[in-house]
């Protein structure tokens, strides 16, 4: 008797298990964050968490991709250097320090508004039209922000919501530059040198503002070791290396909704393992702003749909005018 193993079936699902891995890991990278910046200022977990990831990373993939032809120009690095500036810093890098004083589960629905922003940012760069969708995912959001911060039941620390949400802004605008500049052609080699750059960055931010003088390594717990450690591996590597995957094989429409899948298993994380409250502002606020990114994911992949289908005059195929979403904002 013959045994045939199919070996495509496997094949066939490492993809999806790849995404969910980016939906779990990068939801979980809030509880992390907040665990960590319990007892390391956040500017210093950031930079490190980034340094040695990205250090890591480039260790595996630069000798192999970034050599030879393929060496970064310095236009390149550049670009990289600006687009680290603006995600890892100003976006990442705010959220750290906002999550010092508001729950990770609020600060990843106040980060879930990221595509909103980016879809907005796009349109006032090109010029484009800004449609009826775009307004209205604009209002929910701008809605479901305030009954976060303001609505019944609400206990939020403005500032630090208002600190994550400027992060926010800077992580869209990045991710709308980034779509422009000119790059390394391996897009693993492109993270670990954001990411190196972003790190290095973050630390002089943390000497700048006197980060260095609060640091206590006595006084650093098991907890806030764990949630560094988990964002270097899990949320950095693992992560960002499963999402290059599954960006690659899977249709992007089906990638893209980890960006309302990310802030539900935040915010069901914090719950459990944080003991963070789901008051009624936090699931009213939390549901309004995934609306208004199921809008822009949806209205996204209609029209791109639209656009396969309808060719333009010259023959060749419709390009979107709208950026692709961001990798994750953790």
């Amino acid at each position: 008797m013959t045994i045939r193993v199919n070996l495509e079936s496997p094949r066939r699902l490492l993809p999806w298990l790849a995404l969910i891995t980016v939906r779990i890991f990068w939801g979980s990278t809030y509880l992390g964050i907040q665990l960590a910046v319990d007892t390391i200022p956040p500017l210093l977990m950031a930079g490190f968490r980034f340094l040695t990831a990205g250090a890591a990373l480039f260790a595996i993939v630069g000798p192999r991709h970034a050599r030879g032809a393929q060496h970064p120009t310095v236009r390149q690095l550049r670009s990289v250097l600006v687009i680290a500036s603006l995600l890892l810093v100003g976006g990442n890098g705010l959220l750290s320090v906002g999550e010092t004083s508001v729950d990770s589960g609020l600060a990843a629905l106040i980060v879930a508004t990221v595509p909103v922003w980016m879809v907005l940012i796009n349109a006032a760069v090109t010029r484009t039209r800004i449609t009826a969708t775009m307004i209205l995912a604009l209002v929910l959001g701008t809605a479901g922000v305030g009954v976060l911060v303001g609505g019944p039941g609400a206990r939020v620390d403005i500032g630090g919501a208002a600190i994550v949400l400027v992060g926010s802004l800077c992580w869209a605008a990045g991710s709308v530059y980034a779509r422009r500049a000119p790059l390394p052609s391996h897009p693993l080699v492109v993270t670990s040198l954001e990411m190196i750059a972003g790190g290095v960055l973050l630390i002089i931010a943390a000497a700048v503002t006197g980060e260095f003088g609060r640091l206590d390594l006595a006084a650093i717990s098991a907890g806030s070791i764990a949630g560094f450690l988990w964002l270097v591996v899990a949320g950095s590597m693992i992560a960002f290396t499963t999402y290059s995957y599954a960006n690659a094989t899977l249709p992007n429409d089906t990638v893209v909704t980890y960006a309302y899948v990310n802030p539900v298993v935040a915010v069901v994380l914090g719950a459990l393992l944080g003991e963070e409250t789901l008051s009624p502002n936090v699931l009213l606020g939390g549901a309004i702003i995934v609306s208004a990114v199921m809008l822009i994911v949806g209205g996204k992949a209609v029209a791109r749909r639209i656009s396969r289908r309808i060719p333009l005059p010259n023959g060749s195929p419709r390009q979107a005018a709208e950026p692709p979403l961001p990798k994750g904002s953790t």
